[in-house]
């Protein structure tokens, strides 16, 4: 995969570091002196071009035509919305991504201005906080289609309502799947008869809007 990060701050250096340790061609693309002589001791040379990422003619000599993807990471939210638009309705790219350092301008990154997904720390946090909140003991281990599917892991607890039962007699909530059961180090796929023990860890896959649900099948018994 080809991508292109506008921007050779701490998020796009460390974005393009990891890209490259995967095996994947990256063009990181900076104006700014200080940060390319930095980038040049952290990246391979052919992975950097000194340019302005809201030009046209500098996207080109990054060859954006072939790139797959476009991530802005500028530290300007102005800049990554010009840069995003550019990339997929004047050059067609994918997949788009930006980085949005005002919360507040988090209503203009949108599929209009040719962003696919807009990522705000501020937002991401408090997402992840208010989740973890309501969740209890469930722990997400991987989203899936843009964070509408997790996997997710859960111990059951002793009193939980599904304690003893089998998998064909518990009613799961909709858009969710029991993927593997471990239990005291071994892994047992999860079929009708299986039946579900305290202290089980369950892994599922499920749909957001579904996870608290779960939660409330394998955590402990409501109170009051």
């Amino acid at each position: 995969m080809f991508v292109i990060i506008v921007g050779g701050g701490k998020t796009g250096s460390q974005l393009a570091f990891e890209l490259i340790r995967e095996g994947h061609e990256v063009k990181v693309i900076e104006a700014r002196t200080t940060v390319l002589e930095r980038l040049r001791q952290e990246l391979p040379a052919d992975s950097i071009l000194d340019g302005d990422g809201s030009s046209p003619a500098t996207l080109e000599a990054a060859g954006i035509a072939k790139a797959q993807v476009l991530a802005a990471v500028t530290g300007e939210d102005e800049s990554n919305l010009v840069i995003t638009t550019l990339a997929r309705f004047e050059f067609g790219v994918p997949r788009t991504i930006a980085r949005v350092n005002n919360p507040k301008n988090m209503w203009l990154f949108n599929s209009d201005m040719g962003v696919d997904v807009a990522l705000s720390q501020a937002d991401i946090l408090a997402k992840l906080i208010a989740e973890e909140m309501s969740l209890g003991d469930m722990m997400t281990l991987l989203k899936l289609r843009k964070g509408e599917y997790s996997i997710v892991e859960e111990k059951i607890h002793p009193e939980a309502p599904v304690v003893g039962m089998t998998l064909r007699d518990i009613t799961l909530p909709p858009e969710c799947v029991f993927v593997a059961v471990l239990r005291k180090g071994n892994l047992i796929v999860p079929k009708g008869d299986t039946d579900l023990q305290p202290v089980d860890e369950v892994i599922a896959l499920v749909h957001t809007k579904q996870k608290a649900k779960l939660a409330a099948l394998l955590g402990p018994p409501k109170t009051g």
